[in-house]
């Protein structure tokens, strides 16, 4: 596996979440290929697999979050790499029948995988997001960031889909700062939750899936090159908030026009 830099490049250059780990894929250009692939192909174990991750508190924690962003009733919102809906069925309970979701992700099988009624599902990338201009009141993304191919022209979309005014909130999971930390989550998500998966899971390849997870998670460009891309991409009020050391939510404002 390769040792990919933290560092962000200039502004107008390609900004990757990660290097290539070549563990899973040969190069950069493959690992769309290999994201969709092992996500479609471990879709029915992932939310039996997030429950034990999260020790199952995984909905009321997405649902705070998606609060102190400033979700609300009645809002209009597009969530980004939806996967199975877990975002989006918390934010569906925040924004009230006068509210509307629309989900976009590469998966189809883990689309296939969501249950949210009344919740449109589209396929589709971050960097091309297929929604009109100006469409949403809030966006949100959870654990997506670090699958994305390029981070700048997806927080671009981010930006063109919102309204004036709009909310965005990034969830992703982030380094501890400490050595310690950092061993017991690596320990954790890296060999107890894959040995887990190869008992109460049905895809071969969960187990694979997790051990990926924890590697894009240790590979990930530093939180503040995320703050700094979110601003260029002309995000105002652009924040990270910590939760337990390593829950990240960044959030930021679309300006007003």
């Amino acid at each position: 596996m390769s040792a990919p830099s933290n560092a962000e490049p200039p502004a107008g250059q390609t900004l990757q979440p990660h290097g290539t780990l070549t563990e899973y894929y040969e190069s950069k250009d493959k690992k769309r290929d290999f994201v969709q692939r092992i996500f479609d192909g471990t879709a029915v174990d992932y939310d039996r697999i997030e429950r034990i991750l999260a020790f199952g508190s995984g909905p009321w924690y997405r649902r705070q979050a998606l609060q102190r962003a400033g979700l609300r009733a009645g809002a209009q919102v597009l969530d980004v790499g939806t996967g199975t809906g877990l975002v989006a069925h918390e934010a569906l309970k925040l924004i009230g029948p006068q509210g509307s979701v629309v989900g976009v992700d590469p998966s189809p099988g883990m689309m296939g995988q969501a249950h949210l009624p009344g919740v449109e599902l589209l396929q589709g990338f971050a960097e091309a997001i297929p929604r009109p201009d100006a469409s949403a009141d809030f966006l949100s993304m959870g654990y997506a960031l670090r699958h994305l191919g390029d981070v700048r022209p997806a927080f671009a979309e981010f930006h063109r889909t919102l309204k004036p005014g709009g909310r965005l909130l990034i969830l992703e999971i982030t380094r501890p700062r400490s050595r310690f930390g950092m061993a017991l989550l690596k320990g954790y998500m890296r060999l107890v939750v894959p040995t887990i998966a190869r008992f109460v899971c049905k895809g071969t390849d969960t187990p694979l899936l997790w051990r990926y997870y924890w590697d894009t998670i240790e590979a990930c460009i530093a939180p503040d090159a995320v703050v700094q891309a979110l601003k260029d991409a002309g995000f105002t009020d652009v924040k990270r908030y910590v939760e337990l050391g390593i829950f990240s939510e960044f959030t930021a404002t679309k300006p007003q026009a």
